[in-house]
């Protein structure tokens, strides 16, 4: 019995014991909470459904507790039930209704934790989109890791989910890349406001090697010729650098694609003809003050150039004309306009701004020996994924990024996450994962399989811990799909290696020297294989490895 279905039999037996009594039964919330009490003495689960309706219902809240109590007791799979407190109702499971957690793992297996909670929402998930003028930064990375690891959740619910990037490659900062491709060429200083670093003299290299005479080219032609070829180059390098990541997209969306096949040009004029664009100073404005922005937004400038948000604004009618009903932008910390702005561009169209969400993600900072790491030996300014990934692997990388909620800023400290120690946080979780490989390797060299376990038997304090906290897992994911949060998943798998590791230093699994292969090891080795398989799952969803071995 999982949390979940502990919570649907006590809203089952709730509603019963209410109606029995002619009290009204839509007090009940849809979804009842039951918890792990921080003392594992008080029981196996914990609720205050009695608390949280009594005086809705008309009824002392103890009271209800105590009829609650006495109908949980009488119910297949829970051993007891005893009100605390003010009308808290402590709940322990019975051995077998515990045991069916393990088979459920066991039958399921890399299904195990999925829902179809999210069936027929079609999800578009736009993250990293870093312009294509240099190698992705370290904000960037951190996008690559947790956009990735939630299009794994959220898939895991049921939904449809395209990851997509959002290629720049219009715009005023195309120029500047340019342009210092060209001086680089020319063995020039960069521009003022252009690029530098090692990596823009390699691509304006490559650049003349595929255009020999290149710099000789009239002055359009030549800013052309850089500029085609040398964002292929850069795009190329930031697609390698992701797949090597294990990061990979669906839909790669060029921007230039909606000025040259008109769909801003569309969508502005879509805009005026609604009235929910006006002309001030020459300029095209966004009434986006109508529908919630702090400020309205300049679309069309007074010299007749697009702003960003025509782009943005043609984007997301694409999108939507692509069947998405959920449109998720994970943007980086400078970006907090942007809710507010594609918000009311979403309520300008006449469509829910709730088809519009927004994350913004905060700053990655490296530290080493104490002290904060700031230059790339690429990039030259900046810190890359490349450099992270140099330094600590990708497993290490993608964990440490995903750990943390996303709206703190991190300090990854470089020594510790390339560490072989238990205070490596992913070190300790893919510890417990080989540790438990390297059992069930020992168990068939024995001969030894969990098939046919009596799973009733798991009565140790180290077991139930175990079991419980492996039936935690379906909420862990349901959880943060639902709030956009994949670290919980990261603190989960802490835990559950946490509780494999205190279980294995308190119960004998397989047989030592001459003891005969009993019942009790079968359904040890069937809890390990549980064990092992949710450490795995939830591994997998983060894009992070299960090793065998270590």
């Amino acid at each position: 019995m999982t949390p979940a279905d502990l919570a649907e039999l006590l809203h089952g037996t709730a509603a019963r014991v209410l109606a029995e009594r002619d009290l009204d039964v839509s007090v009940l919330p849809e979804t009842l909470t039951v918890e792990r009490p921080r003392n594992p003495e008080h029981g196996d689960y914990a609720t205050n459904v009695a608390m949280q309706v009594a005086k809705k219902a008309g009824v002392n809240p103890r009271e209800l507790a105590t009829w609650l109590a006495e109908a949980l007791t009488a119910a297949d799979g829970i051993e007891s039930a005893e009100v605390a407190g003010p009308g808290f109702l402590n709940i322990r499971l019975a051995a077998d209704a515990q045991g069916a957690i393990v088979a459920k793992v066991l039958t399921e297996l890399s299904a195990y934790g999925n829902s179809d909670a999210l069936a027929g929402r079609k999800i578009n998930l736009e993250f990293v989109s870093a312009n294509p003028t240099g190698p992705i930064h370290l904000g960037g990375t951190r996008w690559a890791a947790v956009g990735d690891a939630l299009g794994r959740i959220l898939s895991t619910q049921g939904a449809a989910v395209t990851r997509e990037y959002y290629f720049n490659d219009h715009g005023a900062q195309i120029d500047r890349f340019t342009r210092s491709l060209i001086a680089a060429a020319k063995g020039e200083p960069a521009p003022e406001d252009g690029y530098a670093g090692d990596y823009i003299v390699d691509i304006a290299a490559e650049v003349q090697k595929r255009a020999p005479g290149a710099l000789e080219l009239p002055e359009a032609e030549r800013h052309e010729t850089f500029r085609s070829i040398g964002v292929d180059l850069m795009f190329a390098h930031i697609k390698r650098t992701l797949h090597e990541f294990g990061v990979d997209f669906d839909v790669y969306f060029h921007e230039n694609s909606l000025f040259e096949s008109g769909a801003v040009d569309e969508a502005v004029e879509t805009l005026k003809s609604s009235g929910n664009l006006y002309n001030a100073d020459g300029a095209w404005w966004l009434k986006s003050t109508d529908f919630g922005d702090d400020k309205d937004r300049v679309v069309i400038k007074s010299d007749g150039n697009a702003a960003y948000i025509a782009g943005d604004i043609a984007y997301f009618q694409d999108k939507r004309s692509r069947g998405f009903d959920l449109c998720i932008y994970m943007l980086g910390a400078d970006h907090h306009g942007y809710i507010g702005r594609l918000k009311a561009a979403a309520a300008a169209f006449g469509d829910d701004p709730d088809t519009v969400e927004v994350m913004i993600g905060q700053m990655v900072n490296l530290v080493r020996d104490g002290q904060a790491v700031k230059m790339s030996k690429r990039a030259g300014t900046v810190i890359t994924l490349d450099d992270l990934v140099e330094a600590i692997g990708v497993d290490a990388a993608r964990y440490a990024l995903v750990r943390s909620s996303v709206d703190q800023s991190i300090d990854i400290d470089l020594e510790l996450w390339a560490s072989a120690g238990n205070e490596n946080p992913v070190y300790y979780v893919q510890y417990a994962h080989a540790r438990l490989s390297s059992i069930a390797r020992n168990a068939a060299d024995l001969g030894l399989s969990a098939e046919g376990a009596n799973l009733a038997l798991l009565t140790h304090d180290r077991e139930g811990d175990l079991i419980r906290t492996i039936g935690e897992y379906p909420r862990v994911v349901a959880k943060a799909a639902e709030l956009r949060e994949p670290h919980r998943v990261a603190r989960y798998l802490e835990e559950l290696a946490g509780a494999y590791h205190r279980f294995y230093d308190a119960c004998r699994i397989l047989p030592q020297g001459d003891e005969e292969p009993g019942d009790l090891h079968t359904a040890r080795l069937a809890l390990c294989a549980a064990a092992r398989q949710v450490l795995a799952n939830g591994l997998g969803l983060l894009g992070v490895t299960a090793p065998e071995r270590m």
